[in-house]
């Protein structure tokens, strides 16, 4: 761990948020550039509420440059395939009225200074997870997230935990160490916790899991066979606690779990390059700043940013 305390890395799920925003803040009234900005006033607004609770000395707004990986499809192709916008080849759904605010979510970054992340073929959860591992024996790590799929970078040894804004948003998220996984979900670690998931599924990322087996199944057998491997191989060695309709299922999905851990695991190898990711105490380009203010309505929001940023 590095020696200044002060110091703290968060990690944000744009996407995570800026879908949260959109959805959880009411329409603003109209601004002299005609374009709805619920969203990104709202992302900014959680912006400044995270920098002032958590004091982070570095952040990132990770970016899914691939929400869909092709090599992710290649090997589960029901991955995420529901997801797919009926307009068009490859496109997430997106509502009308969000798409044009990404772009100036996108400004409001630069103008700010925060670094925004992304790399081709990967998503999101990739680039937070290459951060995670890279700085997790620098400083404390913070992930900013809706997605129980990052709770698998969990690691109180290294001080790497998520903020769950499912239930309470960024203003009362879930504070996810390796104590609430044994409490929640009966597994001690992230590692267990990936296990766990790539053996129970996810319907809304197309996963199909191992039928009949959940999240108390899957975390007994991680717990009896310390891993997803360790059950498998006490399964393939004919195991005799394993028996009855348990073994079929998992035999059955033996296809997808050879697969599965590749879809369900992020990378940690991602080409992130090593760009400063040092928060700024002010705002970087305070001209641009005012430019988005005035078209899009934002002078309230880019305040209490820039106020989290000096205080």
């Amino acid at each position: 761990m590095s020696d200044l305390a002060r110091d703290r890395l968060l990690l944000l799920d744009s996407a995570s948020l800026y879908f949260r925003a959109f959805y959880g803040v009411p329409e603003r009234a109209p601004v002299p550039s005609g374009l709805p900005t619920n969203a990104v006033a709202g992302f900014l607004d959680m912006l400044a509420t995270l920098v002032t609770r958590y004091r982070p000395t570095h952040v990132v707004a990770c970016w899914d440059d691939d929400w869909r990986p092709q090599w992710r499809v290649d090997a589960i192709p029901t991955y995420k395939a529901h997801r797919v916008a009926e307009d068009t080849a490859d496109g997430e759904e997106v509502p009308d009225e969000l798409s044009p605010q990404v772009p100036v979510i996108v400004d409001a970054l630069e103008a700010i200074g925060i670094a925004r992340v992304g790399a081709a073929h990967y998503e999101a959860d990739d680039v937070i997870g290459t951060y995670a591992m890279r700085y997790r024996d620098v400083m404390p790590v913070d992930i900013v997230t809706g997605d129980r799929d990052l709770f698998q970078l969990v690691d109180d040894a290294s001080a790497t935990r998520v903020l769950y804004t499912a239930r309470g948003g960024v203003r009362d998220p879930d504070v996810v160490t390796q104590a609430f996984l044994e409490s929640k979900y009966g597994v001690t670690t992230g590692d267990a916790y990936a296990d766990m998931a790539a053996m129970r599924g996810d319907t809304s990322d197309g996963l199909p899991g191992v039928k009949g087996i959940g999240d108390k199944t899957a975390a007994t057998l991680i717990r009896d066979f310390g891993s997803l491997a360790g059950v498998r191989a006490a399964l393939a060695a004919g195991d005799p606690t394993i028996k009855g309709a348990r073994r079929l299922r998992l035999e059955e999905a033996s296809d997808y779990l050879d697969v599965a851990p590749l879809v369900v695991r992020v990378a940690h190898d991602v080409p992130v390059g090593n760009g400063d990711i040092r928060l700024p105490s002010d705002i970087v380009d305070p001209a641009a700043m005012s430019r988005l203010a005035v078209e899009h309505g934002l002078t309230s929001a880019f305040d209490r940013v820039a106020t989290a940023l000096r205080s």
